[in-house]
């Protein structure tokens, strides 16, 4: 019990209690002298227990996980039409699939690389998924330019098979590379090319980028499934874990 108390005063003097800097300085409830009084045992008990301080800072750094998980969930929630609903994104999997997923993706990634043929087989292993896909650039031009090209390539029906290529690459997707993959196919190039300076798919880029900054990912690949936002690249048993949660949850 005195060891909780401990880290609860730790705690308590180390949090901000107000807008700025001078309320920060005294936690409410503690006159001056009561804090230098708190301070001096504090001292004294980390100087003969230093693992004190080990566990209040793995408290804070408890509570600063919970409150940055309580804000992404809330985002997901506010977020929901523009995850699940925008009728502009492409769709991989079943149309009408019980459960959707989405999916946040750099074509350049090496971990969107490593997750994509998880999702093939997850896909392959289960006829009711449908896929939202999400074009984030977050590489460099190259990211850019192959995400410029995918959206292009959905305005002629091709965009998974472009999709699958470019995911399959183990060069860098420069115009030449897209070009070749997107005749080989059975994309119209010029056309392609001239769609891919349309502003609009731009717009839907940013759109993109903007919602991922509220849902506040660091990096791709990124899925959401159900109401979990799973980062990184998943292994299919995993996958198969989180949609079958998904599922009895309705």
């Amino acid at each position: 019990m005195k060891r909780i108390l401990m880290i609860g005063a730790f705690l308590a003097l180390c949090t901000p209690w107000g807008p700025g800097p001078a309320q920060a300085q005294e936690a409410p409830g503690f006159t001056p002298r009561q804090r230098e009084e708190i301070v001096g045992i504090l001292r004294e008990a980390l100087r003969t227990d230093p693992s004190i301080l080990r566990d209040a800072i793995g408290a804070m750094q408890e509570a600063q996980r919970n409150e940055q998980e309580g804000a992404r969930r809330a985002a997901l929630a506010a977020s929901r039409d523009a995850l699940f609903n925008d009728a502009r994104d492409p769709i991989k999997g079943n149309p009408r699939g019980d459960v959707t997923i989405v999916e946040f993706f750099d074509a350049r990634c090496t971990y969107c690389k490593a997750l994509y043929p998880n999702m093939q087989a997850l896909l392959q292993r289960d006829g009711n998924i449908r896929v939202v896909m999400k074009d984030l650039p977050i590489l460099g031009p190259n990211s850019v330019l192959a995400s410029r090209a995918l959206l292009a390539a959905q305005r002629q029906g091709k965009y998974e098979p472009l999709y699958d290529a470019l995911l399959k690459l183990r060069t860098e997707p420069t115009e030449a590379v897209i070009q070749a993959e997107a005749q080989r196919a059975g994309l119209d190039w010029p056309r392609l090319r001239r769609d891919m300076e349309d502003p609009a798919i731009q717009a839907r880029l940013e759109a993109n980028i903007a919602l991922a900054q509220r849902l506040q990912l660091e990096g791709t690949p990124a899925l959401v499934i159900g109401d979990t936002l799973v980062p990184g690249a998943v292994e299919l048993p995993e996958l198969q874990r989180l949609v079958a949660e998904a599922r009895r949850r309705g």
